[in-house]
């Protein structure tokens, strides 16, 4: 009876999802707001304590604490004792003040507001799905939530504590948000952040040019060289996103830094790109230059084991089974995903409710996804003895 009570109960569930999901997008949770991330985290600890599931904090030191919600499944050996994991992040890429200039509303059926779909309607369902076991019962193994706090900046104290879950973990469902077209993703890139700063020589621009050492000049050329690097055919890709530096307009530029991401499908293809990098970076176009760089966060791939490849096909069961079709897709972004596929733990991404413009002002949640969402995931848990998983 367990399937039929969890997905009727979430079907009446539409309304309290958005109030919570309103409730958590009223939060600014940019990476580098640790009182943000944990105020959106204290929201999520009612309602999950307030449906009887146990949670733990696991503090962190310089960003958002990683929650971690257990409810007990019935007792097994082997893979039936071994966690069921729902994944999901609580931080967001928008500045300080982003909820006050563009507030949660709802226009039509969709939802707009930062973060509404990367990925906080994805810890909505989460909660919901959560709530809808601890009700009910039929998990076929321990049921575990895991709300970290810097997956936008590449999870840098959130990794250790992912993996770990991961090793003990059944199958992992991550919650980020399901694509427009309604699929879910079976693959992704991996990634990795990096800056660069570069020193030179203070010298004024009319009177003393020739004393100077344009670090600016220098980041120019670093610039062309590491964009030159990108090999769009093998999945590759290289960019500069943002970059500062000088002292004044008339003055030589002492200093400049450039900030890249790295994309890339391969592993294999890592290192070689990360050595090329180097090169550059150690190299002096302009003489008299130095330059430094320092990794600053890091995404593996998401590539799909045969085990996976049983998780996805019983998820597009389940999913069939709660009215909707969905296929996977490969896409070039990164998240928390890869690093639990990379430990073996069978993971599928992107189970959660169907938004888009992520990272955007125009970022939406389609609210009729909401539950349908919810109601396949949760079926696809009730049924992960029977396909062998």
């Amino acid at each position: 009876m367990s399937e039929s009570e969890i997905t009727a109960w979430l079907s009446t569930q539409q309304d309290a999802m958005v109030a919570l999901l309103g409730n958590m997008v009223a939060i600014d949770s940019g990476s580098y707001n640790k009182a943000g991330i944990d105020a959106v985290g204290a929201v999520i600890c009612r309602f999950l304590e307030n449906h009887g599931l146990k949670v733990e904090t696991l503090t962190q030191s310089r960003h958002g604490d990683c929650l971690r919600a257990t409810l007990p499944g019935h007792a097994g050996e082997g893979n039936a004792g071994r966690n069921i994991v729902l994944m999901g992040h609580r931080d967001t890429v928008f500045p300080d003040g982003e909820t006050t200039r563009r507030p949660f509303t709802i226009r039509d059926g969709v939802a707009y507001g930062p973060g509404v779909a990367d990925m906080k309607a994805g810890l909505t369902m989460n909660c919901f799905i959560l709530a809808a076991f601890a009700r009910f019962g039929g998990a076929p193994a321990p049921l575990v939530g895991l709300f970290t706090g810097d997956e936008e900046i590449g999870s840098p104290e959130g990794r250790p504590v992912i993996e770990a879950e991961a090793r003990r973990a059944r199958v992992v469902f991550n919650s980020e948000p399901g694509r427009v077209s309604g699929n879910v993703v079976t693959g992704r890139k991996g990634g990795v952040f990096m800056a660069f700063r570069i020193s030179g020589k203070a010298a004024h621009s009319g009177g003393n040019f020739a004393a100077g050492i344009s670090a600016i000049e220098e980041l120019a050329h670093k610039i062309q060289a590491i964009h030159a690097l990108t090999d769009a055919d093998r999945g590759i890709t290289l960019n500069v996103g943002l970059v500062s530096g000088g002292q004044s307009v008339n003055t030589v530029a002492p200093w400049a830094e450039g900030q890249i991401d790295l994309r890339y499908v391969d592993p294999t293809d890592k290192d070689d790109i990360m050595a090329r990098i180097g090169a550059i970076i150690d190299r002096s176009f302009v003489p008299g230059t130095r330059t430094k760089l320092t990794v600053r966060g890091e995404f593996l791939p998401l590539t799909q084991s045969a085990s996976a490849g049983r998780l996805f096909e019983l998820y597009v069961e389940a999913a069939a089974a709660s009215g909707f079709r969905t296929d996977g897709e490969f896409t070039g972004g990164c998240a928390d995903s890869g690093f639990t596929a990379a430990v073996g733990a069978p993971t599928i991404c992107a189970v959660g409710p169907v938004g888009g413009e992520a990272h955007s002002p125009d970022e939406f949640l389609r609210i009729d996804s909401l539950v349908p969402r919810a109601q396949a995931c949760a079926r696809a848990i009730l049924r992960l003895d029977r396909a062998g998983l």
